[in-house]
């Protein structure tokens, strides 16, 4: 193991977790004062999203924002210490029967999220109450980074996956009756997606999800986990979505992702400040699929 991963890890198990969420309200405040740019976005985002509430209340938002993105990387190194005896002390879990039906189908799984509240420890309760999923997200530009993530996540079993060519590293998966999750709730370029109306506004949104879905048949099911006051987590697994199947392969994948980005909006909607709001996720624009 590379000797910074080992030292990280060494760290994270002597700091005390008070210490680590002070340090983590400390960089957040700091981004939320200094990083204008993506605070200007997540404003614009949240004032078209939410025209009713208040600038005071949509500031409020956004300084929330900014600490549950840090801690989600602050805790993350904290994933390899979870086991059966003391995951309760830590996460909750609701709806695992969801889970555990749709794997006893042997279809494989296909679980939806987003970047809300900390998406790995949702990864994690699963790996060390069930079966550990596969996990997918783009290649990091930071080869450090990219070595110690995997490395957290392989320590419990959890797989990785990278987008690209990500149907032809899927399929086999799902033949085999494993689980992969993916998170689908970030901008994408006119020709990766479709779009569709998320918070009342076109956005265009990954269609992968739905074109596995589709030529395979596996069960999609989401799954967030929410952050509460207490620092503990709630990981909520819903029931499968049911596919919309007409033969129109086109109108199919867009309804489809229609339905998962609508499930993600409502949980947003009741926690809002636990999503990613600093990410410009109406950057493309319409016109630039009809220009294509």
């Amino acid at each position: 193991m590379n000797v910074a991963i080992l030292s990280i890890r060494i760290l994270e198990r002597i700091a005390p977790r008070p210490l680590k969420r002070l340090f983590a309200w400390c960089v957040a405040r700091a981004g939320y004062y200094l990083l204008h740019t993506h605070k200007l976005i997540a404003l614009h985002n949240l004032s078209r999203a939410f025209p009713d509430k208040s600038t005071g209340e949509l500031l409020k938002i956004i300084k929330e924002t900014y600490l549950s993105f840090v801690l989600t990387f602050v805790e993350f190194p904290s994933i390899t210490r979870l086991n059966k005896k003391n995951l309760h002390r830590h996460v909750r879990v609701k709806g695992l029967e969801h889970y555990e039906r749709a794997l006893g189908e042997g279809r494989g799984i296909l679980l939806f999220s987003g970047h809300y509240g900390n998406w790995e420890f949702g990864n994690a309760a699963l790996a060390v109450l069930s079966r550990a999923p596969h996990f997918m997200a783009r290649r990091l530009d930071s080869a450090f980074l990219e070595e110690f993530s995997t490395s957290l996540r392989s320590a419990l079993g959890i797989g990785n996956l990278h987008k690209a060519n990500a149907m032809r590293m899927v399929l086999p998966l799902l033949r085999n009756g494993e689980a992969v999750i993916l998170l689908i709730d970030q901008n994408v370029a006119a020709r990766e997606g479709v779009f569709i109306d998320f918070f009342g506004r076109p956005a265009c949104t990954t269609d992968g999800l739905a074109q596995m879905a589709l030529r395979t048949e596996a069960p999609v099911i989401p799954a967030f986990i929410v952050r509460k006051s207490d620092g503990r987590y709630r990981l909520i697994i819903g029931e499968e979505v049911e596919m919309v199947r007409t033969g129109d392969r086109d109108d199919d994948v867009r309804v489809n992702t229609q339905k998962f980005t609508g499930v993600i909006e409502d949980m947003i909607r009741q926690y809002p400040d636990q999503w990613l709001w600093l990410h410009n996720r109406w950057k493309t624009k319409v016109h630039q699929l009809r220009k294509r």
